[in-house]
C-alpha cells in the first residue's frame, strides 16, 4: 500500500510538473498566448476581422506577421496591413487569455476563438460562452481582469 502511494504521488507531481510546463510554453510568446504547442496567435484567427467582418475568420498562413513574439494570421493583405499600421488596437485584450479568466485572477489558455465580444472598441476572447457572457454581463468584470492582468501575466511569463 505504501509503495502504490509513493506512486501515486511521484504521479501526481509528474502531472504537475507537465501542466505547469504547458502553461509556460504557451505563454512562451511574451505575453501573448499562442496555445500549448506552435508559436501562432488566436488559434490562426485574424484579429481584425473582428472588428471588420464583427465575426471570427480564419486567417491564412500566407498573410502571416510576427509581433511580441507571436505569429499572426490574417484572412487578406488589408487586414495584414491594418494590423501592421496599429497592432494594439486589434489585438486581443490579456494577450488573447480567457479575458473572464483573468478576471478571477487565472490564465486560461484554452480560448474558443468564435466567443468573443468587442466592448468599448476591444476585443475581448473567452474560453466558452459562459466566460463571454460573465465578462459581458457581470458589473466590474473587465475592472477586475485589468486589476489582475499584471500579476497574472508576470506569474505565468516566470
Amino acid at each position: 500500500m505504501r509503495g502504490f502511494r509513493a506512486m501515486q504521488s511521484f504521479a501526481a507531481a509528474g502531472l504537475a510538473l507537465l501542466a505547469a510546463s504547458f502553461l509556460h510554453t504557451a505563454v512562451l510568446a511574451g505575453e501573448i498566448n499562442t496555445g500549448y504547442f506552435g508559436n501562432v496567435a488566436i488559434e490562426g484567427y485574424d484579429p481584425v476581422a473582428y472588428f471588420t467582418e464583427g465575426k471570427a475568420v480564419k486567417g491564412k498562413a500566407e498573410y502571416a506577421h510576427d509581433w511580441l513574439g507571436a505569429e499572426w494570421h490574417f484572412a487578406n493583405a488589408d487586414h495584414l496591413q491594418r494590423f501592421i499600421a496599429d497592432p494594439v488596437a486589434y489585438s486581443p485584450q490579456y494577450g488573447g487569455m480567457c479575458a473572464d479568466g483573468v478576471a478571477y485572477g487565472t490564465m486560461t489558455v484554452n480560448i474558443e476563438p468564435e466567443v468573443f465580444s468587442i466592448i468599448d472598441g476591444k476585443l475581448y476572447l473567452a474560453f466558452d460562452p459562459g466566460a463571454k457572457q460573465e465578462i459581458e454581463e457581470l458589473p466590474g468584470q473587465i475592472e477586475k481582469a485589468e486589476a489582475n492582468w499584471p500579476e497574472v501575466k508576470a506569474r505565468f511569463q516566470e
